[in-house]
């Protein structure tokens, strides 16, 4: 698949908006963009979650506002487990 550029003009908010999004999820702008097209332009039968879309009763009404805050309240994190941590030994001590 050969890839073609395209020029696109943004005004001052708009990039600063696409820099600190990019930015914040470890992308660049042009994957940033790419991904928003691919969004914009798939057909809703070929994206399964989008099908599911409304299925799931007694979610909160502002979820899509506020995904992370309702994220946040529900993730429950673990212990990371003690890989690659022994428990030292005390040292003899040395006689002099």
């Amino acid at each position: 698949m050969m890839k073609r550029p395209l020029q696109v003009y943004f005004d001052d908010a708009e990039l600063d908006r696409l820099e600190a999004w990019a930015t914040a999820h470890g992308w660049t702008k042009s994957q940033a963009v790419r991904a928003a097209v691919r969004a914009l332009t798939s057909p809703a039968e070929r994206d399964p979650l989008l099908e599911l879309s409304g299925m799931v009763d007694g979610l909160p009404a502002d979820l899509s506002e506020r995904f992370d805050h309702h994220l946040n309240a529900t993730f429950v994190a673990e212990r990371p487990p003690p890989y690659g941590t022994r428990a030292r030994r005390p040292r003899a001590r040395v006689r002099r």
